[in-house]
């Protein structure tokens, strides 16, 4: 069933109601546009659709399976968005592992949902708070003020991402899950730093172990994952795809390194900058450029290049317009932090980077 992901207590009760009935829901975006919005239902074929009131059916729906929960889109930000098929099942292990690695007391404890609930990061703070009777608050956006009054009305966890977090004072939660994009290069001791994707459930690594029951490995430096939160299939209007690899792992596209139980994520395979013949993995240089006092928000991306195949770019957004930060200045606020060839050979300033709506950089339209 497609239910509007509207942020507020409805859709916690619908959401509610569409399970007690025995369906799945499908979360759809309020901010996407119309032909989006059908392009989308098309590709995901829901049975029923919700009008505003009633729900009506959809000729070209197709059913779930039983004990299917959630079917939700992927973000999309390299390519067309997946349909990640979510069971009871995975939702519960997801939930109950989170809360069992925060030490999660539904008596004392209270979760704030702000990020956008079409995706699997806004999405698991209520799952996890219905699951496991943890009180809940609602809110449209992580706005700075919704971040800073919330623990003084007893909120004590939530969920965000990078730029949420590096504009507000979140210094009030007990703990803070920050996925979506790169952290910054020194997080605060209340952030718990996750890697997981939709297909994952959402996190399945923390401050690089893995939580209860996962298990990550690393075949020729991709990621393989095995946990109880994994998605059941991919789906498409026609037909279920299974994504596993023998013996139930699942390649998640990123590449990286496991050593004595810690998983290293160095990013998606496609994102490595190759230059000089040296490797450059592009979110530990935005990290640390980051936290350069006249850079905004940044992306880090190889342009091609005649001497070094790849030139280290970096785009960025900068904190005053009307004085950036020159190349040099950010070549050696990188250099006094890591390898000479991680400096950015070429900037370019941009006003805004194109950010899905859980703050991951579009690399495509870079």
């Amino acid at each position: 069933m497609l239910l509007p992901a509207s942020g507020t207590a409805e859709f916690v009760t619908s959401l509610r109601r569409i399970w007690d009935a025995g369906h799945a829901a499908l979360p759809l975006d309020p901010r996407l546009p119309g032909p989006a919005a059908d392009a989308l239902i098309a590709r995901l074929a829901p049975t029923l659709i919700t009008d505003g009131d009633d729900w009506v059916k959809h000729r070209e729906g197709r059913p779930v399976e039983e004990g299917d929960a959630l079917v939700v889109a992927t973000s999309g930000s390299t390519g067309e968005p997946k349909g990640v098929v979510l069971t009871h099942t995975a939702l519960a292990a997801s939930a109950l592992a989170t809360s069992s690695r925060l030490g999660v007391d539904p008596s004392s404890d209270r979760w704030l949902a702000c990020l956008p609930l079409a995706h699997v990061g806004g999405l698991g703070v209520v799952v996890r708070a219905l699951l496991t009777d943890t009180p809940l608050e609602m809110a449209l956006r992580p706005d700075p003020a919704v971040l800073e009054a919330a623990p003084r009305r007893g909120v004590t966890l939530t969920a965000l991402v990078a730029t949420a977090l590096a504009r507000a004072d979140t210094s009030g939660f007990r703990a803070i899950l920050l996925g979506g994009a790169a952290p910054p290069e020194h997080p605060p001791a209340n952030v718990v730093v996750t890697w997981g994707m939709t297909e994952t459930g959402g996190g399945v690594v923390y401050d690089g172990t893995p939580l209860e029951g996962t298990e990550v490995q690393a075949v020729d430096s991709r990621l393989q994952v095995r946990s109880p939160a994994l998605l059941r299939c991919y789906r498409d209007q026609h037909a279920d795809t299974d994504p596993f690899l023998p013996d139930g792992w699942f390649d998640t596209g990123d590449i990286g390194a496991v050593a004595d139980g810690h998983v290293a994520v160095h990013g998606r395979e496609g994102d490595l900058i190759i230059s000089g013949g040296e490797n450059v993995w592009p979110a530990p240089v935005e990290a640390v450029l980051a936290a350069h006092p006249e850079v905004d928000e940044v992306a880090v991306v190889g342009r091609a290049d005649p001497e070094w195949g790849q030139a280290v770019t970096a785009i960025v957004v900068p904190a005053n317009p009307e004085e950036p930060p020159t190349l040099e200045a950010l070549r050696h606020h990188v250099r006094e932090r890591m390898a000479a060839h991680a400096a950015p050979r070429r900037l370019e300033l941009v006003d805004a980077l194109p950010r899905t709506a859980l703050g991951k950089v579009q690399r495509s339209l870079l």
